[in-house]
């Protein structure tokens, strides 16, 4: 997030990793998206790296549960407003790909969210291959709030963050809102008020936090 579009900036660790928003914006299961989604494979990418969009699937509701080492958290797709992005997480997990993975960073000031999804654990992951933003109209970041996290704008990949408390800031709505925690707030608040391993306001978590298999249904 660009330090001019609002009064916060967050800086990033290790990495030049730019901020994120959320939104909890109503599911519509009925809703079919109309236009197909792009997906762009990086450099590293290959064929098989990319995920196939059917509209008709994409719109089916999805509930998503992250088995943690720390407890399990349920998230509810968007898949009505952000059919691109729901795919691509469905695609993702489905394959194993944030198996295994750490959760590599939580913010406790100013906003106060959790943010895993790369494959390293680094916050440098490259799923191979990149999307643009959408169901960014209206965007909020309240508690429970799963949005895409980036550093370059229009450029989403695998990471995602979960918003455990209200920010205390107001943010520009720039970052994909796809899903929304329908259980396990209590782990993610039990992560954020534990902070980070430095003690500083951003960072590693205290207690590492590994997403170990992801359950979709």
């Amino acid at each position: 997030m660009a330090a001019a579009t609002m009064a916060l900036a967050v800086t990033g660790v290790g990495s030049a990793l730019t901020w994120m928003s959320v939104s909890l914006t109503t599911l519509d299961a009925d809703s079919r998206p109309q236009a197909a989604c792009s997906y762009t494979a990086t450099e590293r990418g290959k064929p098989t790296d990319i995920p196939v969009f059917d509209a008709e699937k994409a719109a089916r509701p999805l509930t998503a549960t992250l088995v943690t080492n720390r407890g399990e958290v349920t998230l509810k797709a968007l898949t009505g407003d952000a059919p691109c992005t729901t795919n691509s997480f469905s695609f993702l997990a489905r394959k194993g790909y944030f198996d295994g993975s750490e959760c590599h960073r939580v913010t406790t000031r100013g906003i106060y969210v959790l943010e895993c999804g790369g494959a390293k654990g680094d916050g440098k992951s490259d799923p191979g291959y990149f999307f643009p933003d959408e169901n960014l109209d209206g965007a909020d970041y309240r508690a429970g709030t799963v949005a895409m996290a980036k550093v370059t704008p229009g450029r989403n990949g695998s990471r995602f963050f979960i918003s455990y408390a209200d920010p205390d800031v107001g943010m520009a709505p720039q970052w994909t809102p796809f899903a929304k925690v329908v259980g396990g707030m209590d782990v993610l608040q039990e992560i954020g008020v534990a902070g980070t391993s430095d003690g500083s306001t951003d960072g590693r978590p205290r207690k590492p936090v590994v997403i170990e298999s992801v359950a979709l249904r």
